[in-house]
């Protein structure tokens, strides 16, 4: 457990070659020289080179900390930053922050751009990047909560040995999780959780909901909730086996998002019964007034997040395959559901080709496999069109909900705060006997 507010290393730019910056206010070097305004930084003989506006150097050595004064009006911004990295959403924009400003070089002549923050002012711009900051206070206090736990829970299981799938032959089981970042402590992009600092309006919403639940946690068996979260489960939250290590934390177990019974899927048919209905649920919804509420302006552009369907040529999706997976699996013949949780999302996923077949895992891989960017979700099932000839024409995908869908569902938490339910209400419905304390 902690007694005292931490501060966070969130790395911007990931093995950048260089980047171009703008410093409004004053930051300070190494040896206390004062440096203003543009600067670009780029990698070279295994150090960071840092150049002023003219293309001079300023210093260069493996390891660079720029620190503001103390001014309110100090931040640095960050231009041509990519955010939603191969999801549908991925965009470049210029992003600003508050907090230092650390460049750290690698081996291969790139660099990390970081961003050293103490939590609360990274838990601020986080609500306000993750969802709209004009979404109900109860929501964005349950929001900040969960992140925080989630943080904090991440940080302490970074120092534990990380459990990797068990290799078979003819399947290839993977997942991705935060461990995988070792000179910093998260990135600021959806792999960790959405961070683009001032750059996102923080508005007095979140300011409140941050201040209201100051260094307070989801708390279970005497430590901190490793809290996931995500977009929209679809109806049904899902366990953490589908998506991360084969542990299942008791604060993490499969709920139905709704006052309605939803029982778990189970069988096949179940999932084809699932997906093919909209079953009242939280985070069912179509309001679009509620909508523009809740979500950023580019989560807007998807609206059909609770039931989805995607439809394929059969050769887009060997096409699609063999550049996803780079695996050539010839003409593509089955693909058939072996594993699914209870939310009706695939972890294990048989592919058959006429060249190969693979058994791919979990649900991160299987939505990367699937499409240009990511599936919504692996909740889904598959109807194999057929032409004349007998032949495969077309697959397509009936699915539901967008994410991984275990812990907090964010729209139905948000739907449930505009209903009147409170934050301590809604974490306790979203997590299972989890307690909530406050540790600083």
């Amino acid at each position: 457990m902690i007694h005292n507010e931490p501060k966070i290393k969130v790395a911007l730019l990931q093995s950048a070659p260089e980047a171009r910056l703008k410093l409004t206010g004053s930051f300070s070097l190494p040896g206390g020289h004062a440096v203003s305004g543009g600067l670009s930084a780029r990698a070279a003989n295994g150090q960071v080179v840092l150049l002023d506006s003219k293309g001079l150097e300023i210093i260069r050595h493996n390891e660079i900390l720029l620190t503001p004064d103390a001014s309110a009006e100090t931040f640095f911004t960050v231009l041509n930053v990519k955010i939603g990295i191969d999801f549908h959403w991925q965009r470049v924009q210029e992003q600003s922050f508050r907090g230092a400003l650390l460049l750290t070089a690698n081996p291969a002549d790139t660099f990390h751009l970081i961003n050293v923050i103490p939590l609360e002012k990274y838990l601020a711009s986080v609500i306000s990047s993750e969802m709209a900051a004009c979404a109900p206070l109860e929501f964005l206090k349950a929001q900040a909560v969960t992140a925080r736990s989630w943080l904090l829970a991440m940080l302490a299981k970074k120092k534990s040995p990380r459990a990797l799938p068990e290799k078979k032959e003819g399947e290839i089981l993977v997942w991705q999780d935060v461990n995988d970042h070792q000179a910093f402590d998260v990135c600021a992009d959806d792999h960790c959780q959405r961070y683009q600092g001032i750059t996102r309006i923080i508005s007095d919403q979140v300011a409140r909901a941050i201040d209201a639940t100051r260094g307070t946690f989801l708390v279970s068996a005497g430590e901190i909730c490793d809290a996931r979260y995500y977009k929209c489960c679809g109806g049904r939250t899902d366990v953490f086996s589908s998506a991360w290590e084969n542990e299942s934390p008791s604060y993490l177990q499969s709920i139905a998002d709704s006052d309605h019974v939803h029982p778990p899927v189970s069988l096949e048919t179940d999932a084809a019964d699932w997906l093919f209905s909209k079953p009242p649920a939280y985070c069912n919804t179509t309001d679009k007034t509620l909508l523009a509420r809740i979500l950023p302006a580019f989560d807007q552009e998807t609206s059909d997040f609770y039931r989805w369907q995607v439809t394929y040529t059969r050769q887009e999706l060997e096409n699609i395959l063999k550049k996803k997976s780079g695996i050539d699996f010839g003409e593509l013949q089955h693909i058939i559901p072996l594993e699914r949780g209870p939310s009706g999302r695939i972890y294990k996923l048989k592919i058959t080709g006429s060249q190969k077949t693979i058994i791919v895992g979990k649900e991160l891989e299987i939505r990367r496999w699937l499409s240009e960017s990511h599936l919504f979700s692996s909740a889904f099932v598959v109807v194999a069109e057929h032409a004349a000839d007998g032949g495969i024409q077309h697959f397509i995908f009936h699915g539901g909900g967008w994410g991984h869908g275990v812990g907090l569902c964010q729209i139905g938490a948000a739907v449930m705060a505009a209903k009147g339910f409170k934050a301590e209400e809604i974490l306790a419905h979203y997590f299972t006997g989890a307690g909530i304390e406050k540790l600083y």
